[in-house]
């Protein structure tokens, strides 16, 4: 897990320096090419979810195509299908560019050659005056391969206005985490919307839990391979979740669901609170987003410090592209002040770079101010820095939420595939 820094808890500016799931179509999007340059052309596949946020990159890319005579050609791939694809593109038929995460999941792809050091654009452009941390979660043995696009917190989201009508209050502890839970089963409401059909919401479930009983350091060590899943120190985490479990606090049938399908039990007040990113705000009208609120995961034990998840996505010229200085003159104009914030603006995404504009979205800036108060965090998409410990952990807390009586079986195989893949 690269990205874990220490936030000052000073200006929203120092902050910044210190510090998306799609239809299931997928859209195609290109645009006139100049008559001066139709044998120009750099290609890009995307997995933007949101969809003003990929109309603002189809805007960027009209816009670099009339200022450089260059054709931008995006192919925008849902979500879920892209985690796989990539795997393949990238060795045959890559584009220019191409959209991913940040910190390990794009070092898997940096030891296999597949993504190109772009060094000399954060160079050229000195990104590294502007990025701060988030600079190393594109960085591998002092080199750069990637540019943030904007982070992620997670947390707990809720509606003001089904708070209100309940008599609900925000958890800030397991105790009143379990009367939250118990008053809005009594209201008839799940207490918390999740869905696991893609696994990692559950996976994000325990890192939030395991984060706030035994910290930062042991949650690294457990997702490095470091640490046994038949560790003592795990008992409280799983014990504290089966609780919750038992107790009906999660979406009923969640392996189900996917995260849209739980995302709108909360929009259609059927649910009092979802961990998840600020993406979640997709599922809400534009008239009811104005009631989404956000709070940080309750605290579990009163002396742990305050850690949180806080994820990454980023952008890439993979190492097999045929333009990659067309890729770079277009990471340039993407990357831009004015653009980048056009970007980041429709998807509550957490600035990476110090000098974007103040967001308008409320949610992004009680992120920002949260961030503040934050001791390290642990980056979400990076999990096991293993694929196969990753995919290994995600089915077993998917499988644990469903069926938490088999606890000792699940972690006893997780346990067995992490001593095959880290040779213990």
């Amino acid at each position: 897990m690269a990205f874990s820094k220490q936030f000052p808890s000073t200006t929203r500016r120092s902050f910044l320096k210190g510090a998306g799931m799609v239809s299931a179509a997928a859209v195609t999007g290109s645009f006139p090419i100049p008559a001066i340059a139709q044998a120009q052309e750099v290609t890009m596949i995307s997995a933007e979810n949101n969809g003003a946020a990929l109309e603002a990159l189809k805007a960027i890319a009209a816009g670099f195509s009339k200022e450089a005579g260059v054709n931008v050609v995006i192919n925008n791939m849902d979500h879920e299908a892209h985690k796989t694809a990539i795997r393949n593109y990238l060795v045959a038929g890559a584009p220019d560019i191409c959209s991913w995460f940040s910190g390990n999941r794009m070092r898997a792809f940096v030891k296999r050659g597949l993504f190109d050091d772009i060094s000399d654009l954060f160079e050229k452009e000195k990104y590294k005056d502007v990025l701060g941390a988030t600079a190393g979660a594109v960085t591998d043995e002092g080199k750069q391969y990637g540019l943030p696009t904007g982070g992620t917190l997670w947390g707990m989201f809720y509606r003001k206005d089904v708070f209100e009508q309940h008599g609900l209050t925000v958890p800030k502890t397991a105790e009143e985490f379990m009367a939250y839970g118990d008053k809005c089963k009594a209201a008839g409401i799940t207490p918390v919307a999740i869905g696991t059909k893609e696994l990692w919401p559950a996976a994000g479930w325990f890192d939030q839990m395991n984060l706030r009983i035994n910290g930062l350091d042991k949650h690294m060590a457990l997702m490095n391979g470091e640490m046994s899943y038949l560790d003592p120190a795990l008992t409280a985490v799983f014990d504290q979740w089966e609780a919750m479990i038992s107790k009906g606090f999660f979406t009923e049938n969640h392996t189900s669901f996917g995260w849209q399908e739980a995302a709108a039990l909360l929009a259609q007040k059927k649910a009092g609170m979802m961990n998840l990113g600020a993406f979640l705000r997709s599922a809400f009208t534009a008239e009811d987003l104005p009631q989404l609120s956000y709070a940080t995961f309750p605290v579990l034990d009163a002396k742990m410090g305050h850690f949180e998840e806080f994820s990454v996505n980023s952008i890439h010229i993979p190492a097999k592209a045929k333009n990659k200085q067309g890729a770079r003159e277009f990471l340039a104009y993407f990357y831009k002040p004015e653009n980048l914030s056009a970007y980041l603006e429709p998807g509550g995404n957490v600035p990476p770079r110090s000098d974007l504009p103040p967001s308008k979205d409320p949610l992004v800036n009680v992120a920002v101010e949260t961030m503040k108060t934050v001791q390290g965090t642990s980056q979400y998409y990076d999990r096991d820095s293993d694929p196969d410990m990753a995919q290994a952990g995600l089915v077993g807390f998917q499988e644990f939420m469903a069926k938490p009586d088999r606890r000792k079986a699940i972690l006893t195989r997780l346990e067995g595939t992490r001593k095959r893949i880290y040779k213990i």
